[in-house]
């Protein structure tokens, strides 16, 4: 063999070499661009101060990647990771979720709302446990009148601004983005139809929200609710005060295990036993249940209503003074019976 040929049989070997090495980066590169690498969806969270080797264990350890070294190039390149939440589902290629967190491209958690609120603190906690936002930063939001005069409303009638349900939001967003979703919600349902059944009851908004939150005071049981907000209703336009216990529960920050004579002579605005007309502000978060009630009531002619003697959680109604008296007997008897039985 010549030694023009050697050095050609070298040239094409030369050759043959960077080519399989151009291959095998090209290879590597469209394989972490563009090919599925995890065996599922992961949900994951990052906090902050989280470092750019501490995202990559967790995507290694939880999410299931088919080439591993794949995914340790994809963030070989990431100088810094943003808090939030993030999924990662198994069509994503590694560059995908390198840069996923890189550049804070969340996936919305749903923020529920919803049980009894009937304190600031248990909603400070409700939206505390879902997001990064910590109860603290809510609870102190919902005694900033300043913040919440933006929204239009004051501490004393907060409760107010919130409407059950679930919202998707950022697990990221501050405590007033959460508050502006609030707002929204709240200018959402209350629609020029539902503000003309308010002004039919000759209530305001909040008027109806007040009404509702006694309504969400008396009873879980929402095919009832119309009918409570019916008797309140009525007692309303006669004239006649509310007399509702939940008004006097909350003047004892819903300490009480029962509300007793000696209670009702709390002097409060709240005191609903003690002052005519509705009291100042909600006594909790009106459910969406409890606002249809109060804008579309039962039209009855009760006045009275007092827990059924089943404890199934009803009440019966009554129109005269007499009748509810005798319901009301029927009510201690059976409560006495069942206190002897225990």
């Amino acid at each position: 063999m010549t030694k023009k040929s050697k050095t050609a049989i070298v040239a094409a070997l030369v050759l043959l070499a960077a080519g399989a090495v151009a291959a095998i980066e090209f290879y590597k590169f469209y394989y972490d661009r563009k090919m599925p690498n995890f065996t599922g969806t992961t949900e994951l969270y990052i906090y902050p101060e989280t470092s750019v080797d501490e995202a990559l264990s967790m995507v290694l350890g939880s999410c299931g990647p088919k080439n591993v070294k794949s995914v340790g190039r994809s963030f070989s390149g990431v100088s810094s990771v943003k808090p939030g939440h993030y999924t990662v589902s198994a069509s994503d290629p590694s560059i995908y979720v390198a840069r996923m967190m890189s550049n804070g491209w969340q996936t919305p958690v749903n923020l529920t709302l919803s049980g009894t609120m009937r304190q600031k603190s248990v909603i400070a906690k409700k939206i505390g446990s879902q997001m990064l936002v910590d109860s603290a930063t809510v609870a102190a939001a919902l005694e900033d009148e300043a913040l919440l005069s933006k929204l239009g409303f004051e501490k004393k009638d907060v409760f107010a601004l919130f409407i059950p349900d679930t919202y998707q939001v950022y697990w990221t967003d501050p405590v007033e983005t959460v508050l502006e979703r609030q707002k929204a919600a709240y200018d959402a349902f209350w629609t020029p139809e539902n503000v003309a059944k308010a002004k039919a009851q000759g209530l305001t908004r909040m008027e109806a929200s007040v009404l509702a939150s006694i309504v969400n005071g008396e009873t879980n049981h929402e095919p009832e609710m119309p009918s409570i907000a019916g008797v309140y209703l009525n007692r309303l336009h006669v004239g006649m005060k509310l007399q509702a216990d939940p008004t006097v529960a909350y003047c004892f920050d819903y300490q009480l295990t029962r509300v007793l004579n000696k209670h009702l002579q709390v002097d409060s605005p709240f005191n609903t036993y003690k002052y005519a007309g509705l009291p100042p502000a909600p006594i909790c978060v009106p459910s969406k249940a409890a606002l249809n009630a109060v804008l579309n009531p039962d039209k009855h002619g009760y006045i009275f209503f007092c827990a059924s003697p089943d404890f199934n959680g009803t009440h019966r109604f009554a129109v005269t003074l007499a009748e509810h008296m005798r319901n009301a007997r029927a009510f201690q008897q059976a409560l006495n019976d069942r206190n002897k039985s225990r």
